[in-house]
């Protein structure tokens, strides 16, 4: 079991820096399994295959975040049954997850299977990839039973400390869906279906190592039958808490989905671009995201520990280390941008790497500011400001849809790169007043 971190003592740069980079190498894991699709079907399926893919993700980050939503209201619950030593509760908690998760993974299902061609048609997907888009789309609804239970078996074992087993899962199962690609997509040219398949049963292979590992080396997680049931009790707490997690984290994939409804306007080698480089900017922010969670963790223990000091020079120390990458990946995505795009493209889709280069031109530059927005974010999140975070992360999203429907179609995919900007920057001034105000508030 893993040893909890204290970090109302000692060094904060260390604390945050020592918390955030198992949570950066498992991020970039999840990363993995989109990323590894979308280069080998772009290299061995083609500009289509690989823009039908990207059209298909953004309607499947909506249903993910629900999942991670509940998942992060259980392992609250979970928690506190451990901190407690109520072994009972806490199998029954997980029990009662995994069998809601269980039955609401078939009910996504059956409506996906019978509405992904709607929903791909209501955003716009070009009808010579819409075929496609809708196969990749239902083979991906299949694997969500997996995706949900995942989820919720890794979130119970971090709740009693094991945080390192399903990053490690998480990583043979990424192994595992890149040697699928090869197979399905490259050997086998069963193009976006291929893709599809290699992700579901990496997914299915992730749930079934957590489960076994938890049934056999967790005692106190170790489910009897007797522990199958749901619990009306806890499930409504759980879903009660959750909703309110997964409506903060819906704000983003919402917009980006009307953002692809306007990318998709454009053609096959603007879809297809953007695809690209939204990989790039994903895995350009992890390492962004996981600092404003440790300072998160570090805001919230020196607040409960009336240390008022030690919580303002948490927000110093997280903002210093997320500027200071901001930097470094600006340096870096100068140096691999035009290897990068060439990566996820055939050999003959010239315009796809010469757009994609020059978006990531511009975003370079802009890479500091959502470093800056994670970290405000981390600091009012451990300050038990929710509401805040929840209306800063609308004004981004609504500006920075706003700003694409206005430029995209004038200025071509660099307009998404300037949106990005001004829908952040926005963010980041709502937030320097709401600072200020509750600044003044433990001042007073």
């Amino acid at each position: 079991m893993a040893r909890t971190r204290k970090m109302t003592d000692g060094p904060i740069r260390e604390h945050l820096l020592a918390y955030a980079l198992p949570l950066i190498l498992g991020n970039l894991f999840q990363l993995t399994y989109n990323a590894v699709d979308s280069i080998v079907i772009g290299k061995f399926a083609g500009e289509r295959a690989l823009a039908a893919v990207s059209a298909a993700n953004p309607v499947m980050t909506i249903v993910i975040l629900g999942v991670s939503g509940i998942s992060i209201g259980a392992s609250v619950l979970m928690s506190r049954f451990f901190g407690a030593g109520d072994e009972e509760h806490l199998r029954h908690e997980v029990a009662t997850t995994m069998l809601f998760g269980a039955a609401a993974s078939l009910a996504v299902f059956a409506l996906g299977l019978v509405f992904s061609g709607a929903i791909l048609r209501l955003l716009r997907v070009p009808g010579e990839i819409l075929g496609m888009a809708t196969v990749y789309l239902r083979i991906i609804f299949v694997g969500f039973l997996f995706t949900f239970q995942y989820n919720i078996l890794s979130a119970s074992l971090r709740s009693v400390g094991d945080a390192r087993t399903p990053v490690i899962y998480l990583a043979l199962s990424s192994v595992l869906n890149g040697c699928m690609d090869v197979v399905f997509v490259a050997g086998l040219q069963w193009g976006v279906a291929g893709a599809g398949l290699a992700t579901v049963i990496a997914q299915a292979a992730s749930s079934a190592l957590c489960f076994v590992h938890m049934q056999k080396n967790v005692p106190l997680l170790r489910l009897s039958r007797r522990d199958m049931r749901i619990d009306r009790e806890l499930l409504r707490e759980t879903l009660k808490s959750g909703s309110i997690t997964a409506l903060q984290q819906a704000c983003q994939p919402v917009g980006k989905v009307l953002i692809q409804s306007v990318i998709n306007a454009q053609g096959i080698s603007v879809i297809a671009a953007f695809n690209a480089v939204s990989r790039v900017d994903d895995f350009a922010c992890i390492p962004e995201q996981s600092i404003s969670s440790a300072m998160m963790t570090c805001v919230a223990q020196n607040r409960g520990a009336g240390k008022k000091e030690r919580v303002q020079q948490t927000l110093k120390t997280g903002m210093m280390l997320e500027s200071a990458y901001g930097v470094l990946i600006l340096l870096i995505v100068q140096l691999v941008k035009r290897p990068v795009m060439r990566l996820f493209a055939a050999q003959d889709s010239v315009q796809m790497v010469a757009m994609g280069v020059d978006y990531l031109t511009l975003m370079a530059f802009f890479y500091i500011l959502p470093g800056l927005t994670n970290g405000i974010q981390g600091y009012f999140r451990g300050m038990g400001e929710m509401k805040t975070t929840l209306v800063a992360t609308f004004i981004q999203i609504s500006i920075r849809t706003i700003v694409v429907y206005a430029l995209v179609p004038r200025v071509g995919l660099s307009g998404a790169a300037l949106a990005c900007a001004i829908g952040w920057s926005f963010m980041l001034l709502y937030a320097y007043v709401r600072y200020r105000a509750i600044r003044q508030r433990l001042e007073s």
